[in-house]
């Protein structure tokens, strides 16, 4: 079971670590890479839903993964058996990677001192019924703020993770990352007609400015107002439209449409649109984005990534030029590079892999207003749900929660059951403006890969792409 009090010390308390370091040299022997990651993950959740709370959660996990490379093969072995006996069983399973040998270690991360976040456990912060009560506060809030709410629902979330690394040269690495978000939704009814609507967000900080009256109540307000939204929206246009990105969340769709076709893996492997064409034209002039994982008390940010390299600004594509990849160690050593930072995994029971931080597109020169009066005949997308994306092809399916009809520059009603249909590839040469306010989203993006799910941020300015595929129900 795992410890909940005191610092996360496994080498004082459950391994030696003489002992551990002979076991994971001995593991490696032969071997181009490998690492022990320990962790211990401590986690809450309170959902307060329709004027009780209904669920409160509490969990505590530890464990350790043991990994050993070798050319393309990794071996992974992990449990929650914290002790010299279990990681010995552990080395004898990451040890068949390795076969005959004839590797030679990588070199190994350089030392980092950076912090990006605090290390104080955000659970910590206030009083189980402290929290309770803020829930219920925003439950009587949004109920007394519009008669025509009905439904109120709040989740306060945090967790605290505690990782330590040791490398085979010996190099000991310890990171501890809180994560916190609240989240709003509320439901609306109106002649019988209900609509939803839902804010919120978080980052890698304690809960006491999440519970702040002030915060909170902008943002239940924010939820109300996307529900009222809603509740007068028309059926969507299909068809061919010119649509208008709007800043910070909508780049989900960046994320998701050309993100993960920039990880390391998919391109070393050719099973991305964008494989092999480093250096070469992939989006409108002017275009840049990046992938960031050094930003501050951000949700996707990191110290060093879950293979201990420094977490890093990379430039993906540069004025429209695909110019650099995210990378983990195994890829960037396979591909000939250098490690960007962005090894990561969900928890001890998964191996590392390339993944995004917080990866966001540059803004440009032009108002938010000047974009949206060039639209003749468009779609104003403000707010995204969930969507669907074929890495191969770029290939993306897009769900709106905000959305307007645009017409001569004018914006018009709200519409309901907009999708945006499209491939990223496409959508980055088609694109024609971009907004001089660049935001990034308010910390609620979690992102799946392979199983595996991490936190992650996303953001970009207003963006005006021509010629996206709009799937709705009017006629």
């Amino acid at each position: 079971m795992a410890k909940t009090t005191g610092p996360f010390r496994p080498f004082e308390t459950n391994f030696n670590e003489t002992a551990a370091l002979a076991t994971l040299r001995d593991t490696v022997h032969g071997a181009d890479d490998g690492e022990l990651f320990l962790e211990r993950r401590r986690s809450e959740a309170l959902v307060f839903d329709d004027g009780h709370l209904k669920t409160a959660s509490y969990n505590a996990s530890e464990g350790f993964g043991l990994r050993a490379v070798h050319g393309e093969t990794a071996a992974y072995a992990h449990s929650t058996e914290m002790t010299d006996a279990a990681l010995l069983r552990a080395a004898k399973t990451a040890r068949l990677a390795v076969g005959s040998g004839g590797g030679s270690l990588a070199p190994p991360p350089a030392a980092t001192n950076q912090r990006l976040y605090t290390d104080a456990n955000p659970m910590a912060e206030a009083e189980f019924a402290v929290k309770i009560d803020t829930l219920r506060q925003i439950d009587a809030y949004l109920r007394d703020h519009d008669k025509r709410v009905v439904q109120v629902s709040a989740t306060l979330a945090a967790s605290l993770q505690e990782v330590e690394i040791l490398r085979p040269e010996g190099i000991r690495l310890r990171d501890v990352r809180p994560l916190t978000r609240l989240n709003i939704s509320v439901i609306v009814e109106e002649n019988g007609r209900r609509e939803s609507g839902s804010a919120g967000g978080g980052g890698r900080y304690g809960l006491s400015g999440l519970m702040a009256a002030d915060h909170w109540q902008e943002t239940a307000r924010e939820a109300l107002r996307i529900a009222l939204v809603n509740l007068r929206a028309e059926p969507a246009p299909a068809g061919e439209f010119d649509v208008v990105l709007g800043p910070g969340w909508p780049g989900i769709l960046l994320h998701e449409a050309i993100g993960h076709g920039l990880e390391g893996d998919f391109n070393r492997k050719g099973t991305s649109a964008f494989a092999g064409l480093m250096g070469k034209r992939v989006a409108a002039k002017g275009v840049t984005v990046l992938d960031d994982g050094t930003i501050p008390d951000r949700r996707g940010s990191i110290s060093f990534d879950d293979e201990g390299t420094q977490s890093g600004k990379t430039t993906l594509i540069e004025d429209g030029i695909l110019v650099g990849l995210m990378q983990d160690r195994q890829n960037a050593r396979l591909m000939g590079v250098k490690p960007t930072g962005n090894g990561r995994r969900e928890s001890y029971a998964h191996a590392p892999m390339p993944r995004m931080t917080n990866t966001y597109m540059l803004g440009g020169d032009v108002a938010r207003e000047d974009i949206v009066a060039e639209l003749k005949d468009g779609i104003y997308a403000v707010g995204f749900g969930g969507g669907q994306v074929d890495i191969t092809n770029g290939k993306f399916v897009f769900s709106c929660t905000e959305a307007y009809r645009v017409k001569n520059g004018k914006v018009g009603a709200p519409v309901k059951g907009a999708t945006l249909i499209g491939d990223g590839a496409t959508a980055l040469k088609h694109i024609r403006a971009l907004g001089n306010d660049m935001a990034l989203d308010p910390g609620m993006g979690n992102c799946g890969k392979a199983g595996q799910w991490v936190p992650v941020g996303v953001g970009q300015p207003t963006v005006l792409i021509g010629g996206l595929t709009v799937g709705g129900s009017a006629v």
